[in-house]
């Protein structure tokens, strides 16, 4: 049963509202319009085609990004309904949060980033922003989908502030700077970056840490990266391990991951919600910006739970993330992009029609910026596709 609405979760009818003004739905709260805005954007319905670990093509049964993001709207609605949370922006920041990720999961990221390493970097939370303001062309008005600054705060700052109170920015982002998107949006439209953002973004990050976590040990054990009792080495998936075998001794070994996951996911949410339980009463915030203005963030992993989701992560890394048949393909992966940026930055024609509209006046930061922001919205399967009409060979990708 969903709790009654909290003080300190965000209020639909007290939104600060949208960069554009808009008549309100006579039907639909804000953040509801905003999640609906997102479902039918076209960057989300490219999240089919886009890996999460996997190309699209290597199996029907794997995750795609598109998956993952519904995984994580559940897990996300799960914890907001029993926090009192809005649900609505809860679903909008699941569902978008990886509406900015280029194909070929991480490893498209990290060749986008270096092509455009001399004009500001590639950034997936800063191109998410840049989907949802200006890349998505859909509405008479304005570009982008004109959502509620709530939902803009929360794709920025999920992972928690990016500067600090006088600008500096926080020590996750000294190094190279607040990503350019993001700096030059809020020239526009201030998203408070000192910030932390509201318990409905914070829920959605955590979401998908929990999606991550359980999901990728699915496809693992699916792809035969790894076998389940080789996860018994970390405390946690060992205990849940032994707990199935005694209660079905029997039980084939895909029952027994799926059994596995789904304790998993069982056992983080729990440990979210009592945690976040704790710091709630500890501060007693009375309005979503009372949240917004605490040191930390409210909706964490308790220590210990936080060292045995740490422990998964290494895990992963270690037999999935860098197992050679993983590593192969996305380093096949990332030279497709890097040939696919090198010839459009020689070849500007090779683009299509609509992305060479005032190209003309382009600079060469502008043109880098406009292919990255073009390849950024490929799924694998079109990079694959343009990649076999420019060039004479184009890797398999299995």
């Amino acid at each position: 049963m969903a709790a009654p609405r909290a003080p300190y979760a965000c209020d639909p009818d007290r939104s600060r509202g949208r960069l554009v003004a808009e008549p309100p739905s006579r039907t639909r709260s804000p953040f509801r319009r905003d999640c609906d805005r997102v479902i039918h954007s076209t960057a989300f319905r490219r999240l089919k085609y886009k890996t999460q670990v996997f190309v699209f093509h290597e199996g029907d049964h794997y995750r795609t990004r598109l998956t993952h993001s519904l995984e994580v709207a559940q897990i996300a609605r799960a914890l907001a309904r029993q926090l009192g949370l809005d649900e609505d922006l809860t679903e909008t920041l699941a569902l978008a949060h990886d509406l900015g990720h280029p194909p070929f999961g991480h490893a498209g990221e990290r060749a986008l980033d270096a092509c455009l390493k001399e004009f500001g970097g590639f950034d997936h939370n800063a191109q998410t922003l840049r989907v949802v303001t200006a890349l998505e062309h859909r509405y008479p008005d304005f570009d982008g989908l004109n959502l509620t600054w709530e939902s803009l705060e929360g794709i920025v700052k999920h992972n928690g502030p990016l500067t600090d109170r006088s600008g500096a920015p926080t020590e996750r982002y000294r190094g190279y700077g607040v990503p350019v998107g993001i700096a030059d949006y809020i020239k526009t439209y201030d998203l408070e970056l000192w910030s932390f953002a509201s318990l409905e973004a914070q829920v959605a990050a955590i979401a998908d840490d929990i999606a991550y976590d359980a999901h990728d040990i699915d496809d693992g054990l699916r792809a035969g990266l790894f076998q389940l009792d080789d996860l018994k080495v970390m405390p946690l998936t060992a205990e849940i391990i032994a707990e199935t075998s005694a209660q079905y001794p029997d039980l084939e070994d895909v029952r027994r991951g799926a059994e596995l996951v789904r304790e998993l996911i069982s056992h983080l949410i729990g440990a979210v919600f009592a945690e976040a339980q704790k710091s709630l009463a500890a501060v007693k915030p009375q309005s979503a910006q009372d949240v917004r203005q605490q040191s930390r963030a409210l909706v964490a992993f308790p220590a210990e739970v936080a060292e045995e989701e740490a422990a998964i992560k290494r895990f992963l890394y270690q037999h999935m993330y860098r197992h050679k048949r993983v590593m192969r393909v996305m380093g096949e992966a990332e030279q497709i992009l890097f040939e696919l940026f090198a010839k459009y930055l020689k070849e500007p024609s090779e683009l299509p029609p609509e992305w060479l509209l005032g190209a003309g006046a382009d600079n060469e930061g502008d043109r880098a910026r406009r292919i990255g922001n073009f390849i950024a919205g490929m799924t694998d399967r079109f990079a694959l596709t343009e990649h076999q009409r420019l060039f004479d060979s184009t890797p398999d990708l299995r």
